[in-house]
């Protein structure tokens, strides 16, 4: 039987799709997101009805657009069985418990799904490069995260890692404009500004993260963020296309993600800035 070639709509037809820049078109973007949004109001329904908890991990650099791509997919989602978790910097008792422990309190209940806008990866990540943590806890952390995922995938739960990337200009670019623009403020926190001049050390925590905690059972899935509709669409058919909930139509609807914009981590992990460079190039 001849196997069947799935044609992305963007690629079959680049001018529609398309600005003459290479970012997507806001017109083409609403149709399919729209489309994929259907899709995971009947994921929603089936982990209800099949009593599934569904985890979503939503890391990356600052201002990679990790908020807007969570509310992008939960917009159609029932908030009774759909919840974003955010957490705050930990209390002075949160600091003495187990570092799993607070984030383990707001895990999923049967039949839902919860979304995590930055997760217990914060310690590989901000808490690494900032000096928030020690190399003690560092190294626990590494050691014990893998073995977590692995437990909770033994008990039934579904597991999905996700880390957007971004460019060094791009980022830039994206920090500057929340200090200007006043819906956008409350996004700026110290950190961010000092995460410009600190590229190499995020990029170097990054890739031992990956290095450490990729595995065949919680695989990490990188996308690239520079065109934050291109990244919304391509992380959500990834995610659709990985879970067999009743009802999915492939018909009509593409779930299949471009492998330029969502992959998964393979053997090294290099930053967008980098990425570029190297196409050039050639």
């Amino acid at each position: 039987m001849a196997k069947q070639i799935v044609i992305r709509p963007e690629e079959a037809n680049p001018q529609k799709a398309f600005k003459k820049d290479g970012r997507m078109k806001r017109d083409f973007y609403e149709e399919e997101i729209r489309k994929l949004q259907i899709e995971l109001v009947k994921l929603q329904n089936w982990a209800k009805d099949q009593n599934k908890n569904i985890i979503i991990i939503m890391e990356g650099r600052d201002g990679a657009g990790k908020g807007g791509t969570i509310k992008a997919l939960t917009e159609h989602m029932n908030p009774r069985g759909c919840r974003v978790v955010a957490l705050q910097k930990p209390s002075d008792v949160e600091r003495t418990q187990w570092y799993f422990q607070r984030y383990i309190s707001s895990f999923p209940n049967g039949g839902e799904i919860v979304f995590y806008d930055r997760s217990w990866y914060n310690r590989a990540g901000v808490e690494r490069v900032m000096g928030f943590c020690s190399v003690d806890q560092y190294k626990e952390f590494i050691y014990q995260a893998p073995n977590l995922e692995q437990m909770l995938l033994g008990s039934g739960f579904l597991l999905f890692k996700y880390f957007l990337d971004v460019g060094q200009d791009e980022q830039l670019m994206r920090i500057k404009r929340r200090e200007t623009d006043p819906l956008r403020m409350w996004k700026l926190s110290p950190i961010d500004s000092k995460s410009l001049d600190l590229w190499d050390d995020y990029t170097e925590a990054f890739q031992k993260m990956f290095s450490r905690t990729h595995t065949p059972y919680a695989p990490w899935v990188i996308v690239d963020s520079n065109d934050k509709k291109r990244a919304r669409l391509n992380l959500a058919r990834d995610l659709l296309s990985r879970i067999d909930y009743e009802g999915k139509d492939q018909s009509s609807v593409c779930l299949l993600a471009d492998p330029s914009i969502a992959s998964r981590y393979s053997q090294g992990y290099t930053a967008q800035d980098s990425k570029r460079k190297k196409k050039k190039d050639k």
